[in-house]
């Protein structure tokens, strides 16, 4: 093996990723370093980008991550080199914590973010804590598996902790790279899925992933009187980061419902008291998941044939992968 590696980092905040040779980096105790076969390009990969947490650049972005363990440091326990592994979002946690010693590792005071508090996965090789990796499926190619790491992940958490029940009336705001995963879990979960997207274009996709309604956001009333017409919903998963959209769809819930937000774009959402005080409405959000819990997302996805639709590109167009994501039909994944 070279001693030097191709890496696409983040030097200067704001400024375009820049393609370097770096020397492979050795796994310390505790730590694992994984061969990265794949690494989606996520909206989450802006904080490498724009050094938004503060923690320091150069870094090397890429949170959704797969490959093959390489080698293990002293200590490591649960990974053996050629295990097939993902690294997500959630890069680590002290275990000691008081979120920690109640199993709420997501909410750790120390809790490490892959891509930003250590370098990720654009790049041939990467360094992770052993707690950090989740075990990939044989039936997942490397492709498959990199966006259920984190879009999977986030939208197949969310929904499984919504409340929802198999029959309930569930809507996915927005059909892009996190709810076309949305509408399949939630397919596949037994609920009554109402995807919910401006204009009419993608509405085919959507019913073919799984929809059983679709409303289009921008008809006459909007998303809240499309989904009253339906009967209102019991959950809202808002993967669309707009306020508005987000106080417009909370108007079409049903008693007793739920708006469950993932994605956001830093506004306050305008939700009037009156909507949540009558009919006990809730608005509420939900963050990532641990490596646990991406291997719940990675065997459901097999168990019930969920796959990303994704476009794929080679590691040295990773500046303009993630520059046009937001062009691609669904997710992007860096090959390596």
């Amino acid at each position: 093996m070279s001693s030097t590696m191709r890496a696409v980092r983040a030097v200067a905040a704001g400024e375009p990723f820049q393609a370097v040779e770096l020397a492979v980096p050795e796994p310390g105790r505790d730590q694992v370093r994984v061969k990265v076969h794949a690494c989606g390009v996520c909206g989450g990969d802006a904080v490498a980008r724009f050094d938004a947490l503060g923690l320091g650049l150069p870094r090397t972005p890429g949170h959704e991550v797969a490959g093959v363990v390489d080698a293990v440091g002293d200590g490591v326990t649960a990974w053996r080199p050629g295990d097939r592994v993902g690294v997500g979002w959630h890069g680590g946690h002290c275990f000691v914590c008081r979120a920690c010693r109640r199993g709420d590792f997501v909410n750790c005071d120390e809790r490490k973010i892959v891509g930003a508090s250590y370098d990720g996965g654009y790049a041939e090789y990467m360094v992770a804590p052993q707690a950090a990796l989740a075990a990939v499926p044989d039936e997942l190619t490397f492709g498959e598996a990199a966006p259920l790491m984190c879009a999977g992940l986030t939208t197949f958490n969310a929904l499984r902790h919504s409340g929802a029940r198999p029959g309930d009336t569930v809507a996915v705001q927005g059909i892009g790279g996190l709810g076309h995963l949305a509408v399949q879990y939630a397919d596949k979960m037994g609920f009554r899925v109402v995807a919910v997207n401006r204009g009419r274009a993608k509405e085919d996709v959507a019913r073919r992933l799984g929809a059983d309604e679709y409303v289009d956001s921008e008809a006459s009333g909007g998303a809240g009187a499309g989904l009253r017409k339906l009967g209102g919903a019991r959950v809202v998963l808002s993967t669309a980061g707009s306020a508005s959209a987000q106080a417009d769809i909370a108007t079409g819930l049903a008693p007793n419902g739920r708006m469950v937000v993932i994605a956001n774009d830093h506004d306050p959402i305008p939700v009037p008291g009156d909507l949540l005080v009558f009919g006990r409405r809730e608005v509420t959000g939900w963050y990532s998941g641990h490596a646990a819990d991406s291997e719940d997302a990675m065997e459901f996805a097999v168990l019930t044939g969920v796959r990303p639709m994704i476009e794929t590109r080679p590691l040295a167009e990773a500046e303009d992968a993630f520059q046009t994501m937001n062009k691609a039909r669904f997710r992007t994944v860096l090959t390596i």
